[in-house]
């Protein structure tokens, strides 16, 4: 099994939705993220410098969230895939979940989510 960094339970308040109100009242994402890299060398040596910096990945995550706006949660994700794996030159693969729990479907629900996983192209 690879080794993977695993970021879960992020929390932004966004406006991301296809209805009007969901554009002016933010209301609550909920983000996971699970990083596949190499982790040995940073074990080995115990050096940040050879692993992802946990806190820059946060603050890209935190950056699209709330600085963007988008339709669907699909689409929120897949930008938050491609950043990552953008910025993050060691990543291999990405996992990333997005929760909207504050969803009006019509009843009881403890949240709308999506999951994708992209690898880098080789």
């Amino acid at each position: 099994m690879p080794d993977r960094i695993v970021l879960t339970g992020m929390a932004f308040r966004a406006r991301h939705g296809v209805h009007p109100e969901e554009k002016v009242t933010a209301q609550r994402f909920e983000i996971d993220v699970e990083l596949e890299t190499d982790l040995q060398p940073a074990g080995l040596e115990d050096d940040l410098a050879r692993t992802l910096d946990y806190g820059r990945v946060y603050e890209t995550v935190r950056t699209i969230v709330e600085s963007t706006t988008f339709n669907l949660i699909e689409a929120l994700a897949e930008a938050i895939s491609h950043e990552l794996l953008a910025d993050f030159p060691a990543l291999d693969e990405v996992v990333v979940r997005v929760r909207k729990p504050e969803v009006k479907l019509g009843g009881p629900l403890a949240h709308a989510g999506v999951e994708i996983r992209r690898r880098r192209s080789s």
